[in-house]
């Protein structure tokens, strides 16, 4: 039953039967000297000497056990303030003091009693005090000061209450310190399992140089059995100059240990005045492994591509060859010019097949600069324009002389000459049925808006629209799109498909300056 009970209050109980075995020595010992059973000594000495057996009686641990703690303070708080409010009688009433202990010991019984017990040990002091004060009153038909008395009493209901309300608050302050314990347990234990688990090492070093923490794969990727409390000077001295005081070190590409792996490291030193000062944070990954993980993902990649290219150059392959085997054999003028304009616009869309995959290529080559948008996409569109004034009104441009894009200029030429290429292709061709529009956006990016007044794009294409090889298109290589955002991405910047009413709506979205 002991295992059930709250430490915090069996702890509070242990003191306050310390507190009451030390009131009851001094009525015993001193009662004489503190003028106590001056009246009555029988009754005093036999209150004291009780008060003290029943302290030693009840605050055995075994009482606890037998009877439950409830029932021991119960029992505890009745013998209390019976015994006193006898002593009291012994010592000539309210004037000995003992109305002021009553109010210790109901403060005490409120800290570790339960429910409404201490309610009913207020009502249980007020009547022995009121009773002993009115039985004094009868008896020596002696003026009796009964305000006084009164507002003890009281005192005896608002010392309990506010000992009740403090005994519950420190209980759920002991509640909510307890669950966070076993919350911050559980996410230390669930901290501990991620570190350990990661593939990365991780290796916390002292001001000493000394390795204190490190999770099992730091040991693996240095080749060693354990690291912790080793000088990582000791183990490399390239370490040396990797946690040197102060210093913070991004992705350098180290061969550290015994194996002398090929290691990306990065270190974080702690903050200054933090618990973290003069220590220092160690990630070592294995570069090796993420070399080979980058070549089987380029080899994936590469052999997606050549079968996609194969596939897509055979049909326009295929025509060619056709057509070159009938115009070898066709006579009549006409059909010959029809079989050679075939050869030219499958030559054509091979071209610009081949052009778009090198382009692919280039997009690890950005080189951003400023680009002034409304000079830079008037010359576009003058460009695409080349009817006359008719296909020039067809765009509408709105865009702020002073708005500039970080971006490589031959990279945006090719996203934004695609873009209003297609826009122009699906638009209505009336007058400013391609509208374009550039804004600064609260974050400090620029976004460009190329918007047309087409059909616009259903759900279905909408999914595959950014793929590579996807077209709606007869004469398309399906490259357009996905080349777009490839080298918008190869800037920081960003192209999407939004939602509109009517047409397509792509917006460009990257940093005003480099």
């Amino acid at each position: 039953m002991t295992a059930d009970i709250d430490p915090s209050r069996r702890l509070s109980l242990r003191y306050f039967n310390l507190f009451r075995l030390i009131i009851g020595g001094l009525f015993v010992v001193v009662g004489d000297e503190l003028d106590l059973g001056s009246e009555h000594r029988l009754a005093y000495n036999i209150a004291a000497f009780g008060y003290v057996g029943a302290v030693l009686a009840l605050g055995f641990p075994d009482m606890t056990r037998r009877f439950g703690i409830d029932r021991v303070i119960f029992m505890q708080g009745v013998i209390d303030l019976c015994l006193l409010a006898t002593i009291m009688w012994a010592s000539g009433g309210y004037r000995s003091g003992m109305p002021v202990l009553m109010m210790v010991i109901l403060a005490g019984a409120g800290l570790v009693a339960e429910g409404r017990t201490v309610l009913f040990f207020a009502a249980l002091t007020t009547v022995l005090v009121l009773g002993e004060n009115v039985w004094r009153y009868l008896k020596a038909a002696q003026p009796t000061d009964f305000f006084q008395v009164g507002m003890a009493c009281i005192g005896f209901f608002g010392i309990a209450i506010v000992a009740r309300l403090l005994a519950l608050r420190a209980k759920a302050n002991a509640s909510l310190a307890a669950e966070r314990g076993r919350a911050l347990a559980k996410q230390q234990a669930v901290n501990e399992r991620i570190i350990r688990d990661m593939q990365d090492g991780v290796i916390v070093v002292g001001e000493d140089g000394r390795a204190r923490q490190a999770n099992p794969q730091a040991s693996a990727l240095l080749g060693l059995q354990a690291v912790e409390g080793l000088a990582l000077v000791d183990v490399d001295p390239a370490f040396d100059t990797l946690i040197a005081c102060g210093a913070t070190v991004d992705n350098r590409l180290l061969r550290l240990g015994p194996g002398g792996r090929l290691l990306r490291c990065r270190t974080v030193c702690g903050e200054p005045g933090s618990a973290a000062a003069g220590e220092t944070l160690v990630y070592l990954t294995d570069f090796e492994e993420v070399q080979r993980q980058m070549q089987q993902v380029k080899l994936a990649a590469l052999g997606r591509l050549t079968a996609s290219m194969a596939h897509e150059i055979r049909n326009p392959l295929s025509a060619v060859t056709q057509a070159a085997e009938l115009l070898t054999e066709e006579k009549r003028t006409d059909m010959q010019l029809r079989l050679a304009r075939i050869i030219n616009d499958n030559a054509h869309r091979i071209e610009r097949m081949i052009r778009d995959v090198l382009a692919l290529g280039r997009r690890e080559h950005a080189e951003p600069e400023a680009v002034a948008l409304a000079a830079f996409i008037d010359e576009l569109i003058d460009a695409l324009a080349l009817r006359g004034e008719d296909e020039r009104a067809i765009f509408a441009v709105d865009v702020a002389g002073s708005l500039t894009l970080a971006v490589d200029r031959a990279h945006l030429h090719q996203i934004l000459d695609n873009l209003l290429t297609n826009a122009r292709r699906y638009c209505s061709g009336q007058p400013a049925a391609v509208r374009v529009r550039a804004e600064l956006l609260p974050t400090g990016r620029v976004a460009v808006h190329v918007q047309d007044d087409g059909p616009g794009i259903d759900d279905n294409t909408r999914a595959h629209l950014f793929e590579p090889f996807f077209t709606t298109h007869p004469k398309g290589t399906g490259l357009g799109l996905y080349i777009a955002r490839e080298l918008a991405e190869a800037n920081d910047a960003t192209l999407e498909l939004r939602t509109s009413a009517a047409g397509a709506h792509f917006v460009l979205t990257g940093s005003c300056r480099p």
